[in-house]
Formats: structure tokens, sequence, C-alpha cells
């Protein structure tokens, strides 16, 4: 593990957290889907952060639990030359697991899965406290043992801090990552606390900063901020826009185009994180489709179709691949 950085200091100071060079050999790098192993050239144009079920105590009645409106989504994600999704829902919150691999065979769309731990709000406490002693072991075995593997080690910070229960969760997903080698993706609740979540993770747990994925950064549109992040060698994903009733939604071409002149484009990730029924395309939302639909030709146009290309497929291809350990 590595060393706790001092008070005030920053990762991209840290011994553990220098920015990566996105140069280095990826050779024997594989991305987990759940039909197996892919190379990470195979998953084509990706949706980074989405959700085909999940459910909340804390979200009650938004249940996402029908499977042929999720094959729709599929379908239609597809239909616009989509190749891969990432779903983020974590253990504990009704990711269907088994049930992804039939969704992937007849959609023709690579699946991710995830295994991890959200905010405390989204548990029963008593299925909270069961796992709790053996969480790093849960998530291995979720990456490693499953008949259906996860692909990414999903956790989460609370409102602009991170709470007991998230340097728990946290440190657990750090010791599985390093016995495994899996890509952690951090669900920011407002868009903050992302270098708390870096000096933890990196600083403190010795996670390398390009193993992490930080989540919901549009929420919080600080391009000082999403700069200094980038700096520290994440990856930062732009998701949520299936929502599209998100206050800070107008600000997300801003924020990419500011990474980008920065010389940040080989970080930026985007995902739908379709949450609701009522979010996906065939309720009338825009859904897993907007993002082909409608941000990439914005983003081809007005930001070239070189970046968009970065965003939605070299960079993914390399987010979430892994030298996975067995």
């Amino acid at each position: 593990m590595g060393q706790a950085l001092p008070a005030g200091a920053r990762p991209e100071r840290a011994e553990g957290c220098r920015p990566p060079d996105v140069r280095r050999d990826e050779a024997g790098a594989l991305v987990r889907t759940v039909l197996g192993d892919v190379a990470p050239d195979e998953l084509g144009v990706c949706d980074a952060h989405d959700h085909l079920f999940i459910r909340s105590p804390a979200l009650p009645g938004q249940e996402l639990d029908d499977a042929g409106a999720a094959l729709a989504e599929l379908n239609a994600f597809a239909a616009l030359g989509g190749k891969t999704v990432v779903q983020w829902t974590p253990w504990g919150m009704g990711p269907r697991t088994e049930e992804l691999p039939g969704l992937s065979r007849r959609s023709g769309v690579h699946l991710v899965g995830a295994t991890g731990m959200h905010q405390a709000r989204h548990y029963a406490r008593d299925e909270r406290a069961g796992v709790r002693d053996d969480l790093a072991e849960l998530f291995v075995h979720e990456l490693t043992g499953a008949r259906v593997k996860a692909g990414l080690i999903k956790v989460a910070g609370a409102y602009h801090r991170l709470d007991d229960h998230a340097r728990h969760v946290m440190a657990a997903a750090a010791e599985a990552h390093h016995a495994t080698d899996a890509p952690i993706g951090v669900h920011l609740e407002a868009g903050t606390a992302a270098m708390d979540v870096l000096d933890l993770l990196c600083g403190t747990h010795g996670v390398s900063p390009r193993r992490v994925i930080l989540g919901h950064l549009h929420r919080f549109p600080d391009t000082r901020m999403h700069r200094a992040v980038a700096e520290a060698g994440a990856f930062l994903a732009f998701d949520g826009p299936s929502r599209a009733h998100h206050a800070t939604d107008w600000r997300l071409l801003d924020g990419i185009e500011s990474l980008a002149d920065a010389g940040h484009a080989a970080q930026i990730l985007l995902g739908a994180d379709t949450v609701t029924a009522a979010a996906r395309s065939g309720a009338d939302g825009p859904g897993m489709p907007f993002l082909l639909a409608g941000l990439r030709p914005r983003i081809e146009r007005e930001l070239g179709a070189a970046l968009a290309d970065a965003i939605f497929i070299r960079n993914p291809a390399r987010a979430f691949a892994a030298r996975w350990r067995p």
C-alpha cells in the first residue's frame, strides 16, 4: 500500500499518483465483459457509464427491472453504431448479472458489469453489515470467480466529502484492485470531492490514477478542478445526459473543450447514466441512443471528429482494460 499524503498535499505530487503516459505499452491488457475477456480494440463505440438494471431503497418506484426494455435500449444504441455499454450497477443494487450475457448475445453489444458498493443509503443496514468485513473478498470473487464476471469496481463518495462508509469501501476496492488490476469507477455525488478521492485511493492506498475513473464531474463544472484531476492522471467521466434536465448539462461541451485544449483529450469518457425507466428512449427519454444521436454529432461538428473518436472509442479501450490477475 502507498503512504498517506501530508496534509494539503495533492495526489499529483504523491509518488503513486504521477500522470500516466498514454503511450505506455498495454500488451496483454483485456476488457472483462460478461461473455469473457476481449481485446480493447474490440470495444468500438462505448457508452462508458450506464445502467440496464438498478434498484435502491432510496429510489422507491424508480427501479430498472424490465429485461425487455433493457434489450430495446441496447438495440437502439446498436442501431446507431454503439458496440459496448458499461453497467456501473454494483453489488446489492439489483444488477441482475445473470441476465447480462443473454442481453449481450441478443443485441450484439459488449456488456461490462460491475462489482463494488454504492453509498450507504442505497442498502438496508443489515445488508451492509453482513458483508462489511469481507468486502475486498466479495469484490475479488465477483471479478474473478463468479460465473458472470464483473469488469469494474464501483464505489461512491458522499456530497462534497468522503464519509466513513465511503472510506471503508474505497479501501476494500483498492485491495481488490491490487489483487486483480480491475479499474475503479467512482460515483461523485455532486461532482465534488474528486481530489479527496485521489488522495485516498492513490496517495493512501497506492492505486495508479490511470486505473481510476471519476464520474459525474459535469455536475460541478469547475474547469480548473477538472484540469487538476486530469493532471493527476485519472480518467474523467462526464455522464448523465440521459436525464436531459441536469442544471449543468449545457456546460458539458465547454468542460470537454477545456480539457482537450489543456492536453487531456485522452482522458475523457462519456456515458448516459440512465437510472430511471422514464429516462429510457422507449419512454420518450433521451436514453442511451442520445449519446450517439445527439452528443456525438455535436462533438464532431463543434470540437472535431478526432476528439469524438478519442472519447467514444480510444479512451474507453484504455480505461476499462486490465492485466487481469487470477
